[in-house]
């Protein structure tokens, strides 16, 4: 039995945790583990590579793959490479339903998960005939002035761009300049509107004036002010996801891949007609799919307009909202197209109301209807997808304008991206508690797209982004992604990249952390998904949050540190999920199945709805506390100007109703506390933690993060009795807690956490048949006990590191015995003279052949000392990537009363490896790398190995200029200098703590 820490957080662990389709904590099932999200260039690639690509992903510990086909060179980034060919090998051909089949029989035996993008690049349209009318629509808007005499004689403005949906006029009051942002995601400059101030009562619907040959005569008020005329025409642009045209076959596969309508059921019908008559239309493939596919998947949206449009809107909206939305389209035609793609032209004219709400309300109200429209697309495609026995997934709203809270619970598993979320915990919790009340089981992410780190992103950095997420109540996580390794046209070493380099990561073995920190770090995060899969959530706080369109960047909403600080939990709702199934009350608690919330905020900085204040006053009436935060909120508007003023009232009642409470701003936390509402897991820390708690059955599970900069400590109190048990997510092995104390029906637990470690504990009855548990705990511990074991057969052994004549020395346990510790003289050391053998991984000489993983020779390298340099500091391998193969020994034992020693690391960027006298141990935690070596020393001398991988990018880095990528040169010159060297390899001290075994009977 391995020596556990607590106080450090070694969590190494016993035995193993069957949990139905997940496996068990050691080793969960593919359902449960990272994926990778594999770009393959096109349908011409070597199948054999494709094969064994997947089964290299299955080697190192993914669960499954995510196929996006990306045809590179149909976006907007490059031309194709030489000799491409999209009419042969594009999506749907017969080339690309070989490969297909190819990539799900290599899932099959590899015994993987297997999910696919609905089209090529990021999946928002297929191949079709120009003529379908569920493909992508526009509004195209234009513009004319009125003369100062007031007449207008002459073609509608934009005649002939497509069928006029409406002609508006309205008077001019003013004018002014705005200036839209630059965007350096996707080097666009900053642009200028103008800004129109419209006389409200002046809107005039002029369609029916206009003649069948665009001409319109029209007559306004001389005296009364400026008149302007707005004209719209809705028309398919026939825009695409891959802008291809090659015109050679005669077919749909001529001309690249339609964008969808994605505001009907009708686009969706679109792509699931092609994928019926042109790639199911195989047995075999269908077979295999419903073998081994798990979730048909589309990516972000990424589709340009002028305006957010579906011939089905007009009808949709006036049936949602009672009124005719075309009198008010001057008002949603700026920023209402693709406010994440399109941040620099939100639209030329930007056109406001002189009412109370500017207008606001016609516009929310459109929104709404544009949101609607998106869910029938969603639905469609979530029903064709269970037809199949599969999922499907989507990155939900994203990018569109709209309320992304109100769309969530549409899909099997909705995901999220850590990109645009900015890795921001208060954004993925505004992203979870609508898919926690929906009940999904899945909440995925797309990890790891970063700007400008291709081969420089390090474990460490993922880590982060991934344990934030998991923070946030993620529990899938998709790397962002592994790449194609054969050879491809006109591609160099080191192979296919996707987007040219401009964002990381390439996933393949031509990177060194492949096999030597990749499998360790997939199987950390792999068990906490584990335990994230598990039962249910339990939050403690639901935050009310109503957006007209979220922003793409998905900021955080409430800044106060109150909640945090104690450990309460909270995710947000908007209030259009107010009206789903489980949004209900039973015994105090909303959403009693999960997550069981027990209270509601309303902040002031947020808007509401009546229907929102109506389910708030039903909520607090049937024993929901409402907490109002730093006063009452604003009205959320809408067309019907009466609501206001019904909001306003609704809210003076709500105000004065039982388990209504109104507090100061960021005074949530002390209300909680004087209700008596203790949050499940109170914080009391030096740091900043984030806990996530789950319940299954008879047992609960406790997730914690910690986000401080450096070492924090304190104390979590759970509201449980049961036995508290550690789980270690780096070795998949469990052990009883050995320190802590019960009080009122809480159990408290001290921890100590480095930046960026996670723990896991679980809390039970019943796990003491599966794992040994002593019949009594300590209360009270010294802090030089390093570490402990306990089995049945040898009972509990502390480790004892020396201590101060002034350092207590006893052991409190919770059965009213005491234990003396005994003391100990040996000290700790650092081991010095290191020998680094360097393995330079390098190109081929022929820098065409992609397929070669890297060649490799070494170079020796004597560091003298106790402190180890990086390799940016020894001379030779500044811009060299590889392995370092660390190796010094020492003399054991320090002492003549020294019985064991736990080996201190420095954190390593890339993660490691340790081995003792040629002995593995078992996987280290990259963010804490300390590990009991007790049962691995011998008399006399003793070899330690570390084993580092280092990014590829400061070997890359030096040939640059010489890389091609599908006929292009890498991307990330064009957006500023190149990022400099990473630093790599082993840096700092390592130091042996040596130990004393003292025995305790329990």
């Amino acid at each position: 039995m391995r020596t556990l820490t607590w106080l450090e957080t070694l969590l190494l662990v016993p035995a193993v945790l069957g949990r139905n389709d997940y496996g068990s904590f050691e080793d969960p099932a593919n359902d449960a583990r990272v994926k990778f999200r594999y770009w393959l260039p096109d349908a011409s690639v070597d199948f054999s590579t494709v094969q064994s690509d997947i089964e290299s992903a299955g080697s190192i510990g993914a669960g499954g793959v995510q196929l996006l086909p990306l045809y590179n060179y149909g976006g907007s980034l490059a031309p194709p490479p030489e000799g491409a060919d999209w009419a042969t090998y594009g999506f749907g051909t017969p080339a690309f339903n070989r490969m297909l089949k190819t990539s799900l029989k290599a899932a099959k035996d590899a015994g993987m998960v297997f999910d696919f993008a609905l089209g090529p690049n990021q999946g928002q349209g297929v191949p079709a005939v120009t003529t379908d009318e569920g493909l992508h629509w526009d509004l195209a808007p234009f513009n004319a002035s009125v003369p100062a005499n007031g007449s207008y004689s002459g073609t509608a403005p934009g005649w002939g761009t497509g069928e006029l949906v409406a002609l508006v006029s309205a008077e001019v009051l003013s004018s002014s300049i705005i200036q839209n942002p630059a965007s350096t995601t996707f080097s666009t400059p900053s642009t200028n509107s103008t800004r129109l101030v419209l006389r409200s009562d002046s809107l005039t619907d002029q369609t029916d004036k206009v003649q069948g040959d665009g001409s319109v005569n029209l007559r306004f008020n001389a005296t009364g002010g400026q008149y302007h005329l707005f004209a719209y025409y809705q028309y398919q642009d026939l825009v695409k996801n891959l802008d291809i045209q090659t015109n050679t076959t005669g077919t749909i596969f001529d001309n690249g891949s339609y964008t969808v309508d994605h505001f009907s059921a009708r686009g969706a019908q679109t792509t699931i007609d092609f994928w019926e008559k042109h790639i199911l239309n195989d047995t075999e493939t269908k077979e295999l799919i419903s073998a081994v596919g798990k979730y048909a998947w589309e990516d972000s949206l990424e589709i340009k307009s002028n305006i957010s449009w579906s011939p089905s809107l007009p009808q949709r909206f006036r049936q949602m909202n009672g009124y005719d939305l075309r009198k008010y389209l001057p008002l949603v035609q700026f920023g209402n197209n693709n406010p994440g793609v399109q941040p620099s032209y939100p639209g030329d004219l930007a056109c406001v109301l002189n009412s109370e709400d500017a207008g606001k309300g016609f516009v929310n109200d459109y929104r709404e209807a544009l949101a609607q429209g998106y869910q029938s697309y969603l639905k469609t495609l979530t029903t064709w997808a269970e037809g199949l026995g599969l999922e499907y997934s989507a990155q939900v709203s994203y990018n569109l304008p709209i309320d992304m809270e109100s769309s969530i619970e549409y899909v099997n598993a909705p995901e999220c991206e850590s990109l645009a979320f900015n890795d921001n915990i208060d954004g993925y919790r505004q992203f979870a508690g609508v898919a926690n009340v929906a009940q999904k089981q899945i909440i995925s992410n797309e990890m790891g797209g970063d700007l400008r780190k291709a081969f420089k992103l390090t474990v460490s950095h993922l880590l982060w982004q991934i344990n934030s997420a998991l923070a946030g109540g993620v529990n899938q996580v998709v790397l962002h992604g592994q790449t194609y390794t054969g050879n491809y046209f006109d591609t160099t070493w080191p192979g296919y990249t996707a987007f040219f380099m401009l964002f990381s990561e390439s996933y393949n073995d031509k990177q060194p952390a492949w096999l030597h920190s990749y499998p360790e770090a997939i199987a950390y995060t792999s068990r906490n998904q584990y335990i994230l899969h598990l039962g249910q959530p339990r939050t403690d706080i639901a935050f009310l949050n109503k957006a007209s369109a979220t922003d793409p960047q998905v900021g955080t909403v409430y800044t106060g540190q109150d909640l945090i600080d104690a450990g309460y939990t909270y995710t947000y709702l908007s209030p259009d999920n107010l009206n789903m199934t489980d949004a209900r009350v039973s015994n105090g608690l909303l959403a009693p199945e999960a997550p069981a919330y027990k209270a509601m905020v309303v902040t002031s900085k947020q808007n509401i709805t009546l229907d929102a204040v109506k389910k708030l006053q039903k909520f607090a009436q049937n024993g929901l506390p409402i907490i109002l935060s730093g006063g009452l909120p604003g009205y959320y508007a809408s067309r019907n100007a009466a609501e206001g003023k019904a909001v306003s009232s609704a809210l003076q009642k709500l105000k004065t109703t039982k388990n209504v409470y109104t507090v100061g701003t960021h005074e949530i936390a002390q209300k909680l506390t004087d209700l008596g509402l203790a949050p499940r897991i109170r914080v009391q820390t030096s740091g900043t933690w984030y806990p996530v708690f789950r319940t299954e059955n008879a047992t609960d599970y406790v997730y914690i993060f910690s986000t401080s900069s450096s070492a924090s400590s304190g104390n979590i109190t759970v509201q449980t009795t049961k036995t508290p048990y550690f789980f270690d997510s780096w070795s998949g092995k469990r052990a009883p807690v050995l320190q802590y104390q019960v009080q009122n029906g809480s159990l408290s637990i001290p921890l100590r956490l480095a930046s960026n470690q996670t723990v896991v504990l679980a809390f039970s009855n019943e796990l003491a048949s599966e794992i040994d548990t002593p019949s009594a705990h300590a209360v009270s511990l010294p802090s030089n006990v390093l570490g402990y074991n306990y089995t049945k057969t040898n009972g509990l052994a502390l480790h004892v590191a020396p201590s101060t004549p002034s350092s207590t020395s006893t052991v409190k346990l919770s059965n009213g015995k005491t234990h003396s510790l005994p003391r100990s003289s040996a000290t700790p050391f650092k081991l010095s003279n290191w020998t680094l053998t360097a393995e330079h991984w390098e190109a081929p000489s022929n820098f065409t052949n992609a397929s070669i993983p890297a060649v490799k020779h070494n170079t020796t390298h004597n560091l003298q000392g106790t402190h180890l340099p990086s390799w940016l500091d020894i001379q030779g391998l500044r811009n060299t990537s590889g392995v370092g193969y660390y190796t010094t020994t020492f003399t054991w034992p320090s002492s003549n009363e020294t019985t064991g020693a736990y080996i201190s690391l420095p954190r390593v960027p890339q993660g490691l490896q340790v081995s003792i006298n040629d002995q593995r141990l078992p996987g280290l935690d990259f963010s804490n790398p300390i590990a009991d070596i007790g049962s691995y020393l011998v008399k006399g001398t003793n070899k330690v190995e570390v084993v580092v991988p280092t990014v590829m990018w400061n070997y890359i880095r030096s040939l640059y200029d010489r890389i091609q990528i599908a006929g292009s040169e890498p991307m990330l010159s064009s957006t500023g200098a190149l990022p400099e060297n990473e630093e790599n390899g082993l840096v700092g001290g390592v130091r042996v703590l040596p130990y004393v075994v003292s025995r305790v009977d329990v």
